[in-house]
């Protein structure tokens, strides 16, 4: 079924669970991600990256994630995963989505309030959730800005977001040492606020420590790197089991599907605590 993914999240903040955000890129990866949830009966959020929107492949996706979300049984939210512009958001929302992020963070704190104030009044008209991020989680080399605690409830208390990322030790992709993840500071920052918290940067990230910020708040896990990553490998052994034999595209797909359907399974059977 689809839904927002404010309703879900707010459930599993409340549960003291967390939801997984996958990102997915092409249609075989979203049948993992819609096959995982099912087969478990648990809620998932299927998330396209910005660039998507761009490049124009974000509006068949989401029909096709909106075709598989309304034969299932279990709550399914599609979501715009960094949105950077006002143009995106409007754009995704026009596709579908039923639920965007504004990411602002990279800009001064009242210039990264005031755009985020602008989506979510788009998000409430169109009845869509909105998440946004304050601190600034890294990516590509990029500088960590962790969040503190009193401008993260500031921001909060401006914008009224649905869902808020927060800064706290973690960075996408691939990590080249142990993250340091601020516990304490999730905890704090989970007694101050609200509304569900999300985790950005959760690939590779110790088991142990996204346990321990489920219980302070957060209840969306974001997994792209390390399920993409998974995806290719699996893709590859089997291009290299075929060899020079002819498959047609779906029989060729089929067990790579079924394979990365169960790394999504396991990720969500862990945040879920099951």
């Amino acid at each position: 079924m689809l839904t927002t993914m404010k309703e879900m999240l707010t459930d599993a903040r409340r549960e003291g669970r967390a939801v997984g955000g996958f990102n997915i890129g092409n249609y075989e990866t979203l049948l993992a991600v819609t096959r995982a949830a099912e087969s478990l009966r648990q809620p998932v959020i299927v998330q396209l990256y910005s660039r998507l929107v761009d490049n124009g492949h974000a509006e068949p996706l989401a029909a096709a994630a909106r075709a598989l979300a309304e034969r299932m049984s279990v709550p399914v939210a599609i979501h715009l995963d960094h949105g950077s512009s006002l143009e995106q958001v409007e754009r995704a929302i026009a596709a579908g989505f039923t639920s965007v992020m504004l990411d602002a963070s990279k800009l001064p704190f009242d210039e990264n309030v005031a755009l985020v104030r602008q989506a979510v009044e788009l998000a409430r008209k169109a009845g869509v959730s909105i998440e946004s991020e304050i601190g600034h989680v890294p990516m590509g080399g990029s500088t960590m800005a962790v969040s503190q605690l009193e401008e993260t409830v500031r921001f909060y208390e401006a914008t009224r977001v649905d869902a808020l990322a927060v800064s706290i030790g973690t960075a996408h992709g691939f990590y080249r040492e142990t993250p340091k993840i601020d516990v304490e500071l999730a905890r704090k920052i989970g007694e101050a606020i609200p509304i569900p918290l999300v985790l950005h940067g959760g690939s590779g990230t110790p088991p142990e420590k996204i346990r321990a910020v489920i219980g302070c708040g957060i209840a969306k896990v974001n997994i792209a790197t390390e399920f993409q990553f998974d995806y290719q490998q699996k893709l590859r052994a089997r291009l290299n089991e075929l060899g020079e034999k002819f498959a047609a595209v779906d029989l060729l797909e089929a067990p790579v599907v079924e394979s990365s359907q169960k790394f999504i399974e396991n990720e969500i059977r862990f945040l879920a605590g099951c």
